[in-house]
């Protein structure tokens, strides 16, 4: 790895950082909450809106994140403009776009203000380093989520086909979750990749549960007995299988289909490998895939659990560390992990 790293770990609601260098105690490497560069951009969208302003969105793929802002712009009475590159935050296929009676154009229509879409904006991490008294870093990672291009087919669909090919093409291995090149239909974080220059980038779910990897105990167990790895976001959740440095299933379903009790008897289901796609998926979810389960994991019955709605298996047979001693710097030190173990 670099001498420092920038980490990147882009939400719907914060940014979470970390500007790692291996040469510090981990305590001592700068760290930041930050509002994600979706609220940014809603607040300046809003300002806009607030001047009875039309608007035109150009640049990156940025996920679903500034839609609410770009929908209360339309109900103003408002115009939205969009170019191809910036229209694919809000769906995959333009004609739902243009239903939405935003205009395609590669250029900025008179009358209309332009907002520039993007997850990683340089300029304005140079500015913040720079009044921070902090160096630009040698590299950047970053990992955002990513449900992945699938024009004329289920989101849901598309993104266990990837799966599919990561547990057995890929032979399951943690550290393949963070990508020196993402796979074509992960758009978002090619355009992640391509803002912020090159470097390797993950989608966000995977990132944070290879982050309970960055605690030795954590892992050191992995290789012991199976374990079982949960994030649950405030939008999605995420859970692997993992024995001896393999992944050998993962199920991931919306955080508002489930409570803590349908979600733990899921979790028992999935690590018996008797949970399927079809269930998972018909209950609004994106579904569970599982490999032949090894006896001697021994059920992958330790769980552990990370991200902001976490509580929510409060009082199951859980815990919940907290990687590098900051659960909310969990995907970034995913990134970290990922990167030590290639």
């Amino acid at each position: 790895m670099s001498k420092t790293t920038l980490c990147l770990d882009i939400g719907s609601g914060t940014q979470d950082v970390l500007l790692y260098s291996p040469d510090r105690e981990i305590e001592n490497c700068p760290k930041f909450v930050l509002p994600s560069p979706a609220l940014q951009i809603g607040r300046r969208i809003t300002a806009l809106r607030e001047q009875g302003r039309n608007i035109y969105l150009h640049g990156s793929n940025m996920g679903g994140g500034v839609t609410r802002f770009i929908r209360a712009h339309q109900k103003a009475g408002l115009k939205v403009a969009s170019s191809e590159g910036a229209a694919y935050t809000m769906a995959d296929d333009l004609t739902r776009v243009t239903a939405m009676d935003i205009e395609l154009t590669e250029n900025c229509p008179d009358g209309f203000e332009p907002v520039r879409l993007k997850d990683f904006d340089e300029p304005w991490w140079r500015r913040f380093l720079e009044a921070a008294e902090l160096e630009w870093p040698d590299a950047i990672a970053a990992c955002a989520q990513d449900h992945g291009f699938h024009p004329g087919e289920s989101n849901r669909m598309g993104r266990f086909k990837l799966w599919r090919s990561f547990l057995d093409e890929g032979e399951g291995r943690p550290e393949a979750l963070v990508y020196d090149m993402p796979p074509d239909m992960l758009t978002r974080l090619a355009d992640v990749q391509r803002d912020m220059g090159g470097g390797p980038v993950s989608d966000t779910g995977s990132a944070a549960v290879l982050g309970a990897l960055f605690v030795d105990e954590i892992e050191q167990e992995s290789h012991k007995r199976g374990i079982t790895l949960v994030n649950i976001g405030n939008s999605h959740l995420i859970a692997f299988l993992l024995f001896k440095g393999r992944i050998y299933g993962v199920y991931e379903q919306h955080t508002g289909c489930v409570d803590g009790k349908k979600l733990w008897a899921d979790l028992e289901q999935f690590r018996c490998g008797c949970l399927t796609f079809e269930q998972v998926f018909e209950e609004k979810g994106h579904g569970c895939l599982c490999m032949g389960l090894p006896e001697d994991a021994g059920g992958f019955a330790p769980t552990y659990v990370l991200g902001p709605r976490r509580g929510m298996l409060d009082g199951f047979d859980v815990d919940f560390p907290a990687p590098g001693g900051d659960m909310m710097l969990a995907g970034c030190f995913g990134l970290i992990k990922g990167l030590a173990m290639r």
